[in-house]
């Protein structure tokens, strides 16, 4: 039997993934600067003309990479929140499992060196707006709800809480030793939350 056509919008979701995935792959191992469009495309078996028409430029298509990387880490998170018994468990988790993720060689290469330069400081600073404020903005709400966290804004809270992480974040990524920065990161960040919650449960 011959085999069923594609339609358009099949066809263009399997080259921007191709795209994607070769970027993705290309970018974690070599860096942005050093990656050419024209290495990028033949990785993924598609013309120039794709990487224009579905992301504008290299940069453009960074963006999408580093968008899917960015979705990836704040579903993982959400499941370990989703799976502890209190909220100050959950932010916990939630903070471990976060700079865990910082220790992996794609998340910094691409979220935590190249994104600053690629996409500036402003741009940087949105995304992880988007993708981790709304998260800790959750946790402290969850917090406030159970009679734990201190009288305070939470929206003013969380973008500083989201900060801190973002920093934390960024030690780690350009220590000598990531592995030793993160529990010095994650001791830091455990001693700054403790000073929120008016008496963190015993574990």
């Amino acid at each position: 039997m011959p085999t069923p056509r594609r339609s358009q919008t099949e066809r263009s979701q399997s080259t921007q993934t191709a795209l994607i995935t070769a970027a993705r792959t290309l970018f974690a191992e070599q860096g942005y600067a050093a990656v050419p469009a024209d290495e990028i495309v033949r990785a993924a078996g598609v013309t120039r003309g794709a990487l224009y028409h579905h992301f504008g430029d290299k940069q453009g298509l960074f963006r999408a990479v580093i968008e899917q990387i960015e979705t990836e880490i704040t579903e993982d998170l959400k499941t370990v929140l989703g799976a502890a018994g209190d909220p100050w468990t959950g932010a916990l988790g939630v903070l471990s499992r976060f700079l865990d993720l910082c220790l992996r060689p794609e998340v910094v290469r691409i979220a935590l060196t190249d994104a600053v330069s690629v996409l500036g400081w402003q741009e940087w600073r949105e995304l992880e707006n988007r993708y981790g404020l709304g998260l800790i903005t959750e946790i402290l709400e969850s917090a406030a709800a159970d009679g734990l966290l201190i009288d305070a804004p939470i929206p003013e809270l969380a973008q500083l809480v989201l900060s801190a992480c973002a920093e934390a974040a960024l030690m780690i990524a350009h220590a000598e030793d990531p592995a030793a920065a993160k529990e010095k990161a994650l001791a830091a960040l455990v001693a700054l939350l403790s000073g929120l919650v008016k008496q963190p449960p015993v574990s």
